[in-house]
């Protein structure tokens, strides 16, 4: 669907296997920037391709006009069409620093963060030729420009980027969803990164990966309710470990992640154990954070 003049979104569905070996229909956005040449950002899963190329079709352009593809981060349902995109358009690809590793050898990726399901969502290894830092600036020859934030929490190497032009804000998975898996690393860095983006000037549509669109004034209560929702989920931490101070790591996180009624499936657990790290403390929001 066309959301400004110039910005595409694209939600494509995906099967993920649930802790008892369920079929989770899950889904997942990728971005494209309209311009002499196109931008795309984040390549959704290996299975994306062919609705990425329908997509394009439809709308009068073409896949072989991909001139840049910006992983948001190195996660399997961001980079997993990389590699048949830049086959077909010999695009130049670019990511945070951080990021390069894993998207660049998905075997060590697999390896350090196994999941069952990986090698289905990914169909390889993809070079990147550009890397990013926090306070880039991507140009682009017709004018319009992305500028680029480092925004750690969800995973070490996630980017935000903001296209001043149209007032989008591409925020990856940097913004949890209220009553969804709550999916990160590190609480206080997401925290952070998402009171970071929450002072961008003139954000007009907020455009996340496990989000519908969302415009205008409904922009700001949508980020102030994930940071709601990842103090909820402290909460419920804290009540069961001081319930049951006595029980182990793993067993202490299924009691909190029935509780929460959420799989337990490997990066829910990290979240969670996120959370444990900072027992002590009750209220995330009263930890003062710089930007």
């Amino acid at each position: 669907m066309q959301i400004t003049e110039n910005i595409h979104a694209l939600k494509i569905p995906f099967p993920s296997i649930g802790s008892g070996g369920q079929r989770v229909e899950r889904f997942v956005f990728v971005y494209f920037i309209y311009g002499k040449r196109i931008c795309m950002i984040d390549s959704g899963v290996s299975s994306s391709f062919s609705d990425i190329v329908d997509y394009l079709n439809s709308s009068g352009r073409s896949p072989k006009q991909i001139d840049l593809l910006i992983f948001t981060h190195s996660h399997p349902d961001h980079i997993g069409a990389g590699q048949m995109i830049k086959k077909i358009s010999h695009c130049r690809t670019a990511a945070y620093p951080l990021a390069r590793s894993w998207i660049e050898d998905i075997d060590l990726q697999y390896r350090m963060r196994p999941t069952g399901t990986f090698y289905s969502l990914v169909a390889g290894s993809v070079d990147i030729d550009r890397v990013l830092e926090d306070g880039d600036q991507i140009e682009f020859e017709d004018g319009q420009s992305l500028y680029v934030y480092h925004t750690p929490g969800h995973s070490k190497d996630s980017i935000s980027l903001f296209h001043e032009q149209d007032g989008v804000l591409f925020a990856g998975d940097t913004i949890p969803v209220p009553g969804d898996r709550p999916l990160y690393e590190d609480v206080l860095n997401l925290i952070q990164s998402i009171r970071k983006l929450r002072e961008v000037k003139g954000i007009r549509v907020l455009c996340s990966s496990w989000l519908d669109p969302v415009y205008g004034d409904r922009i700001r209560s949508e980020i102030d309710r994930s940071l709601e929702y990842i103090q909820y989920v402290h909460e419920v931490t804290r009540k069961i470990y001081i319930k049951f101070p006595s029980l182990d790591s793993k067993e202490l996180c299924s009691r909190i992640l029935e509780t929460l009624n959420q799989p337990e499936l490997p990066n829910v657990v990290t979240s969670i154990k996120a959370h444990l790290r900072l027992k002590d403390c009750p209220d995330l929001t009263s930890i003062p954070l710089s930007l």
